[in-house]
């Protein structure tokens, strides 16, 4: 009686021609749509633009548009935050893909947001077609596309990252007090801090520098002026665990 080997003597099935496979895939068009936030009067504020589809007329959206067909997706985005705002010295971050088949109203739209945190009086805006602006993120209550739960999504991502580094500190000047430094927080987060244990919590992070100089000119009681330790965070920031509220 012949034995068997038991080895599988089927070869697996090759694809000899990939442009023919990708090509009798479904078609979907792919975005990329910039989330810029921006601090400034104490406010979180997200940059927007008048929606140029008359679908949505008079409503707001996220800076966006097509990927091109040999463009890298981190290359897109920088192409149109620079086309739409004139600003070319912004960082962005890859946050989340939004697929939902519906999500457009022309048809199957993969978007992949991107975002950004930086000081209104620090970049200015070149461009201001279509209402190009800052607004509040808190009085955003509709927009275009689904880019509402985009902005919600970034939102949050963007509450976690600045707790797990100091990236408020590239939103305030110089020299800052902890009443700003406070602020700061409170409005990126969304709720109100308990101050004592605000101050408490910075002071054991001992990143803080105490420059001996008060406030100026403020209408409340002029409080000591800091300045962030970025030298000595560079060195221990693998040992950094991040802010708990």
């Amino acid at each position: 009686m012949k034995k068997h080997s038991g080895k599988n003597t089927h070869e697996p099935h090759q694809v000899k021609d990939a442009v023919k496979l990708v090509q009798s895939y479904p078609s979907a068009a792919i975005t990329v749509d910039c989330v810029i936030f921006g601090f400034e009067e104490n406010k979180l504020k997200v940059l927007l633009i008048k929606s140029d589809l008359e679908v949505y007329k008079e409503q707001y959206s996220l800076l966006g548009d097509i990927v091109q067909e040999n463009e890298d997706l981190d290359d897109a985005a920088y192409r149109i935050l620079k086309q739409r705002t004139g600003m070319n010295d912004v960082f962005l971050e890859q946050v989340k893909v939004f697929g939902n088949p519906d999500r457009h109203p022309g048809g199957r739209v993969i978007t992949i947001a991107y975002c950004s945190l930086l000081n209104i009086n620090h970049h200015e805006l070149k461009i201001h077609d279509n209402d190009l602006d800052w607004y509040s993120v808190n009085g955003i209550k509709t927009m275009a596309f689904d880019h509402i739960d985009i902005v919600d999504v970034c939102h949050k991502w963007l509450q976690k990252r600045i707790q797990e580094h100091p990236l408020g500190f590239n939103l305030l000047p110089e020299k800052f007090s902890l009443r700003e430094l406070q602020n700061l927080y409170e409005a990126i987060l969304g709720v109100s801090l308990d101050r004592r244990n605000f101050r408490k919590k910075f002071a054991s992070m001992d990143l803080l520098i105490d420059i001996n100089e008060m406030e100026q000119d403020v209408p409340h009681r002029p409080g000591k002026l800091y300045k962030f330790n970025f030298e000595k965070y560079a060195k221990n920031k693998r040992k950094w665990v991040g802010i708990d509220f």
